[in-house]
């Protein structure tokens, strides 16, 4: 019994070790199995994670992709074309990025360095064929130029080489006045091409060259020129005249063409504390927007290097663009402003002493078409007790030449200076001067020759 209960415990003990055994090799079953649950189940999470990133990842792009597209078909559609337009007129805008986030990136600089790029091909190119067009320009204003000087000369010439009929006089000078003007203009095209002004003076009159400008101009006979210059004898540098006459011209010029035909454009000359002569022209037209004043000012200043003819409108408006050359040429000032006390425009051109002179009166006489100095009225004083001076009889007939009223100098009488006046414009009275003046030339030489 007792070997049978043994015998019996001990194989209950190894059924007990083996059932243990069992229940752990069940139990790390189990557990691998659930390692591999969770492992499985990780990769799973894992697999969704990696494929949720790649759909938002993927929709980013897609969402760049569209920026990108959005932002090159607003570069095409929108920006260039504004560019374009700014290049013409600096106040157009040009746009920005259409989308703000992007602003930092590479793709943005690349956008942003297109209208850079092509803006500095189209600058390039403008310039190549503006220089070409200029260089053309200049070469036809040239010998137009020439053409127009030689006809001048013959003008002149036919004028000084026999006694004409009023009615013949008329008409050379009404042939001489037209070609001033298209003078003028072929003159204003070569200057802003880059030609000089294409006629060489000697020392002029102050006075004699606004008055020169102004008969190149039609409706001559509408400005109204008071010298009030101290001294009589002062004068522009022959290098200097042409160009201070090409100024006043196209600045009376532009006065007469923006007021009434009715209107007077009145022109002044004073000389300043600084011993520059100033010449003022006030007129009584509309006025200048501001923008157009701005841009005038820019033109006139001499500032800009290159005026390309693009930018001078359709047709170019050549006149300040001209005043600009010469001013850069010679150290002229311009200014014009609105304060114009007739509600107009007034222009301002300051000549620089260095560019003055004195010039001998008895040696080259002053033209008896240039304005008189004004005086400023003085108080009457009764005249002293004195002999009356003796007058010459007045010559009549043909040798009734129209005589010069001698220069007022600083040293004048009262008496004198009160008798010194503006002379008024007439043109029929001009006409007629200039008649008398040909037929006593015309007389003196005959009687030359006859001796």
């Amino acid at each position: 019994m007792s070997l049978l209960l043994a015998v019996w415990a001990l194989l209950l003990a190894r059924s007990r070790r083996k059932h243990v055994r069992r229940g752990r090799e069940l139990s790390a079953e189990a557990h691998a199995a659930n390692s591999r649950t969770q492992a499985a189940e990780g990769r799973a999470r894992t697999e969704v994670q990696n494929r949720q990133a790649a759909e938002a990842r993927t929709k980013e792009l897609s969402t760049r992709e569209a920026e990108l597209v959005d932002e090159v078909r607003h570069l095409v559609s929108d920006r260039l074309p504004a560019l374009a337009l700014h290049l013409i007129s600096s106040h157009h805008p040009v746009p920005g990025l259409l989308h703000k986030n992007l602003a930092g990136s590479e793709a943005a600089q690349l956008l942003d360095a297109v209208p850079e790029a092509v803006s500095g091909i189209v600058l390039k190119e403008r310039r190549r064929i503006d220089a070409a067009a200029r260089a053309a320009l200049r070469g036809a204003t040239q010998e137009s130029q020439a053409l127009s000087y030689r006809l001048q000369t013959n003008i002149v010439g036919l004028q000084h080489e026999f006694s004409a009929p009023p009615r013949l006089t008329q008409s050379l000078l009404e042939s001489d006045h037209i070609n001033e003007q298209n003078l003028r203009l072929t003159q204003r095209s070569a200057i802003v091409c880059g030609g000089w002004p294409g006629h060489v003076r000697k020392d002029t009159y102050v006075s004699e060259v606004v008055s020169g400008a102004s008969s190149r101009l039609r409706g001559f006979d509408r400005i109204n020129i008071v010298s009030r210059l101290g001294l009589s004898n002062i004068g522009v540098v022959g290098r200097a005249a042409e160009p201070v006459a090409v100024v006043c011209a196209e600045l009376m010029a532009n006065a007469l063409e923006h007021s009434r035909d009715d209107l007077m454009v009145d022109v002044g000359l004073i000389q300043t504390g600084n011993g520059s002569v100033c010449i003022t022209i006030d007129d009584a037209g509309k006025g200048m927007t501001s923008e157009a004043l701005a841009r005038g000012r820019s033109l006139i200043s001499g500032e800009q290097q290159e005026v390309m003819l693009l930018e001078l409108g359709d047709p170019p408006s050549m006149g300040f663009a001209a005043i600009g050359r010469l001013v850069a040429d010679y150290g002229l000032h311009v200014s014009i402003d609105t304060s114009s006390p007739y509600g107009g425009v007034r222009a301002v051109v300051s000549v620089p002493e260095n560019l003055l002179t004195s010039i001998d009166e008895n040696a080259t006489p002053p033209s008896v078409m240039a304005p008189q100095p004004a005086v400023a009225p003085q108080a009457h004083k009764r005249p002293a007790a004195a002999d009356p001076p003796a007058h010459s009889p007045e010559p009549t007939g043909a040798a009734a030449l129209p005589q010069r009223r001698r220069r007022f100098s600083a040293t004048a009488t009262p008496d004198d200076a009160a008798a010194a006046a503006p002379r008024p414009l007439d043109p029929e009275n001009t006409g007629a001067i200039w008649s008398d003046f040909q037929s006593g030339l015309t007389g003196g030489r005959s009687v030359t020759d006859s001796e």
